[in-house]
């Protein structure tokens, strides 16, 4: 079977490309993702897991659980769903290891890729032995859209609370409306921002940074959001 949000990113894709999918507020910046530009941000990260020998096995984003907001860690879990692997939140088990631009560090025989998580994707210099920028990485690789089947009883998710099958992914609530979503742990910032709006044909507005609720409301007016 095909992982049901890949399914759903492709439909997107092809219907409402040119639509907003997330809408991200970091660092000070705004960056907005149309389905069609985040669904090639996935295909060239579901690419260099390919590159690197990870397809199909286990993809641990540790960036995911650092970094829970940022733009970089919703597109690793896609692509890993993409290339049929198991997205962990622990390095417990892995075939690839992607970690963010804080004091990162090679994990011994195993591919090692640090995102800058810059909000205009710019990458990192001087990293230590082993370890590879992740923008520079994804930006060389294809733009091909391909997907891989995977057993639907297979991981798809693993974190310390919770797993989830490739299948259940399917079974998660969609949403058609444009919400305005906090970060707050890494699955449900995934949940809210970019499955449930891909799920349901909706989008996000994710706010990845300190904001009082007069913020969050002049947020929601200005995009046009309701808060989740």
């Amino acid at each position: 079977m095909l992982n049901p949000v890949i399914a759903a990113l492709r439909r997107a894709a092809g219907s409402r490309g040119s639509e907003p999918l997330v809408t991200w507020y970091g660092a000070g910046a705004r960056v907005e993702f149309s389905v069609r530009t985040f669904a090639n941000w996935v295909d060239k990260t579901a690419n260099l897991i390919e590159a690197l020998d990870a397809a199909g096995g286990t993809v641990a984003g540790t960036v995911s659980r650092t970094n829970p907001g940022n733009w970089m860690s919703l597109i690793w879990p896609l692509a890993a769903w993409q290339r049929g692997c198991t997205y962990r939140l622990d390095t417990a088990v892995a075939d690839l290891v992607v970690v963010g631009p804080d004091g990162p560090a090679a994990v011994p025989g195993v591919p090692t890729l640090a995102c800058s998580l810059h909000p205009l994707a710019l990458g990192l210099r001087d990293l230590p032995e082993g370890v590879d920028d992740f923008s520079g990485e994804a930006s060389a690789q294809p733009d091909a859209h391909w997907a891989q089947d995977v057993p639907g009883g297979a991981p798809a998710w693993v974190d310390a609370g919770r797993s989830l099958t490739h299948a259940g992914l399917g079974d998660l609530a969609g949403t058609g409306e444009r919400r305005l979503v906090r970060t707050s742990d890494a699955f449900a910032t995934l949940e809210a921002a970019i499955l449930a709006p891909l799920l349901g044909g909706g989008s996000s507005v994710l706010v990845d940074e300190p904001a009082d609720a007069e913020r969050l409301a002049a947020l929601g007016r200005s995009e046009r959001a309701v808060l989740a």
